[in-house]
């Protein structure tokens, strides 16, 4: 059975929460981490930015193969499957 629930918009929430915060986000080719500082309606901007190609478990103290791609390093939203905070020490 199917009942209607109410729909509530909870502003900053989504990427805008982590700002400042370390991050993985999962794209549809590769996976990034570093610290997110921008945030528009086309790209996010990390730094300290990192290709991620072998996580490892994710409970790791590290990631098994990241390595880093520039200070600064801009994704495009429409490429993000999903995101979250992480620890700055697994890099």
């Amino acid at each position: 059975m199917l009942t209607k629930q109410e729909l509530k918009d909870i502003p900053n929430e989504g990427l805008v929460a982590l700002l400042n915060e370390y991050v993985l986000i999962m794209c549809f080719n590769y996976f990034y981490c570093g610290k997110l500082v921008g945030v528009n309606e086309t790209f996010i901007k990390l730094e300290n930015a990192h290709i991620v190609y072998d996580t490892g478990a994710f409970t790791a103290a590290k990631y098994t193969s990241a390595q880093k791609i520039a200070e600064e390093y801009y994704i495009q939203l429409s490429a993000i499957e999903s995101f979250g905070k992480t620890n700055s020490t697994k890099l």
